[in-house]
Parts: C-alpha cells; structure tokens; sequence
C-alpha cells in the first residue's frame, strides 16, 4: 500500500513538472543575431503569404528595422536592470511608451499595406490577429493581465 502512494505521489509531480511551460524561450531568440532574425521573419512570412522575390526583400528590409529596435531595447533594458538603475516606469512614461509603441505599429502596417497585396494583407491581419489572441490566452494562463 505504501509503494502505491509514493508511486501514485511520483507519477502525479512527474505529471505535474511535464506541464509546466518552458522558461527562457524569450532569451534564446534574443542570442540571434538581427539578420537570423529578419531572415527567419521574412521565411516565415514567405510561407504563409507567398511572396514574391521583390515581396521578399522589401520584407527583409522592414523584418531587419524591427528586429534592430527590438535588440537594442533589451539590451538597454538589460543593461539598466543589471546596473540597478532600472524602476518601474510611472504612468506618464508608461502613457509615452505605448503610444510610441502603438505608433510604431501604425507606421509597420502601413508599410506592410504598400508591400502586399489585397488578399496577402487581409492573410497577414488575420495572422496577426490570430497571433495577438493566443499571447492573450497565454498571458491569461500566466495570471497576468489581459
């Protein structure tokens, strides 16, 4: 009866460990470089919008502009945070950071419009959206906001 609960206690932390999602995945896409990262971008795209060659490379160019930024905001944030100057930014920086952000996308749809055609960028909204509800639902699981 004994060698039962312990199994029984054995598989249900094994069960339970098996569950838990993997940590780190943000850190290990940051170890590659700003081109790797546009290419992967760009072929990811490729796949599910079938662009074309000229398509490609205007994709490229806008890919490699995010994943610039991208890469030098965490290096500046990792930076502050390692140096012990990083604080939680207050309402007015926070209003400032979010508007830029949302900007930022503003102008990369707009950019992206130009590049696609009708059916490609309603496929890329519909991606995106899709995209946007399933870090939603992650965030959620996580109990964070959302």
């Amino acid at each position: 009866m004994k060698q039962l609960a312990v199994l029984l206690a054995l598989m249900t932390s094994m069960s339970i460990m098996a569950q838990r999602p993997a940590r780190g995945q943000k850190g290990a896409r940051m170890d590659f470089t700003v081109e790797q990262l546009a290419t992967l971008k760009t072929k990811k795209l490729t796949l599910a919008l079938d662009l074309t060659n000229a398509q490609q490379a205007k994709v490229m160019d806008i890919s490699l502009e995010q994943a610039e930024y991208r890469k030098a905001k965490y290096a500046e944030i990792k930076a502050k945070k390692e140096s012990g100057e990083w604080q939680k930014p207050t309402s007015d920086e926070r209003f400032a950071f979010e508007n830029a952000r949302l900007d930022r996308q503003i102008a990369h749809q707009q950019r992206m419009k130009e590049v696609l055609t009708k059916e490609q960028y309603q496929t890329w909204k519909e991606l995106k959206l899709k995209k946007g509800m399933n870090g939603k639902k992650k965030m959620q699981e996580k109990g964070r906001r959302g």
